[in-house]
């Protein structure tokens, strides 16, 4: 096998097949990319067993072939090189890479392609279109709410589900919840999936934000594509939490605050807080919200921002984490909490005990829920 290729365009490539690689794989032959030359074209693909990459690019063919080689150390060749054109040649089971403009060579061994796992064809599958502008920010007001304890592996992923028009992407660790609904997509209906956030992570970090991405979600696997990438991968099995009880309804109380003044108090009161609990209190009386972290052996700090709230004086624990991620992906100038006071609670101050609604004002597509901490 003998081709020449343009290091930036490769470089380009195998760095996302390095995303997809893990090295700590027993089998050696996955931390390899298998790389196909045919038709002057290079097909490159790269596996961890669940999620599946593969990407074409041009390239001047003098013999075609296939091979694999090991990814990592490719990359840092590539890297070392100046831009421009690169020769590829293998010959048994050595590769030799030389760039054109400097009398410098490399060589690799490598594997045969054989043995790389096999990674299916997607002809033929009910591929529906996403805007890729809107499909990204459903993953990234999503993805960060995922749980990592394994034993509950069913909430370690993103819950994707259609009902009518509307697709909704939902995320739960088991105390906090995130949900976005956007509406008005005419695409066929497809079995509910649970995503894992390996891929959906390269499908945010990868595709443009113009354009569509093509998706389709069949039996256990989902396949998602834009411009000359695929990745696919394994959805995760099991049964995902029923979502819809948790987010609470007919909330009677709200505070609105400036977004900008509550992430810039968050940063500095959370200073002080102790990481291994993560509480901050919010206290709130008409017009002020006050930020409190608990004392501590280092101390404590506090900071008074306005709200827009006239009533009974209140104060929740909260996560600080719970509230700082939904900023980030809160796309308004202010924010929202909506929430019940038990009315049983007559005195002064009553602490909010149950599920608290995070979300943007106006109210959109996406709700952060959120369950306040014993103080």
């Amino acid at each position: 096998m003998k081709f020449t290729f343009d290091r930036d365009a490769m470089i380009k490539e195998i760095s996302i097949a390095q995303e997809v690689i893990t090295n700590k794989s027993p089998v050696s032959i996955l931390s390899n990319i298998l790389v196909i030359a045919e038709n002057n074209t290079l097909i490159i693909k790269a596996t961890d067993s669940t999620l599946k990459f593969t990407t074409m690019i041009p390239v001047d063919i003098q013999e075609e072939g296939r091979t694999t080689i090991f990814c990592d150390k490719f990359m840092s060749i590539l890297s070392s090189l100046p831009s421009g054109e690169i020769e590829f040649i293998q010959e048994d089971i050595g590769v030799t890479i030389k760039p054109i403009s400097k009398r410098v060579k490399f060589q690799l061994k490598s594997q045969a392609g054989d043995k790389f796992p096999e990674i299916g064809t997607s002809e033929n599958l009910p591929f529906f279109e996403l805007p890729a502008k809107e499909f990204k920010e459903m993953i990234r007001q999503t993805t960060f709410a995922v749980s990592d304890d394994k034993n509950r592996y069913f909430m370690t992923g993103v819950y994707f589900v259609k009902n009518g028009d509307t697709l909704t992407m939902v995320a739960t660790d088991g105390r906090r919840l995130s949900c976005v609904n956007k509406a008005g997509f005419n695409v066929p209906d497809f079995q509910p999936a649970i995503i894992p956030t390996k891929i959906l992570g390269c499908v945010l970090k990868n595709a443009a934000d113009e354009g569509n991405i093509q998706i389709a979600v069949i039996d256990k696997s989902i396949f998602v594509k834009f411009g000359n990438i695929e990745f696919s991968s394994v959805l995760i099995d099991g049964q995902f939490p029923n979502y819809q009880k948790v987010i609470p309804e007919n909330l009677s109380k709200s505070i609105m605050v400036n977004k900008a003044d509550l992430d810039a108090a968050l940063k500095r009161t959370t200073i002080m807080v102790d990481k291994k609990v993560s509480r901050i209190i919010f206290k709130i009386s008409s017009g002020v919200l006050k930020l409190i972290s608990p004392e501590s052996d280092l101390g404590n700090a506090d900071e008074e921002i306005p709200c827009r709230y006239d009533g009974q004086s209140i104060s929740m624990a909260l996560n600080f984490t719970y509230v700082t991620e939904p900023l980030k992906v809160i796309d308004s100038e202010n924010v929202v909490f909506d929430f019940n006071v038990n009315e049983t609670q007559n005195d002064e101050e009553a602490n909010i005990t149950k599920a608290v609604i995070m979300r943007s004002e106006p109210a959109g597509d996406y709700i952060h829920v959120i369950m306040p901490m014993n103080y």
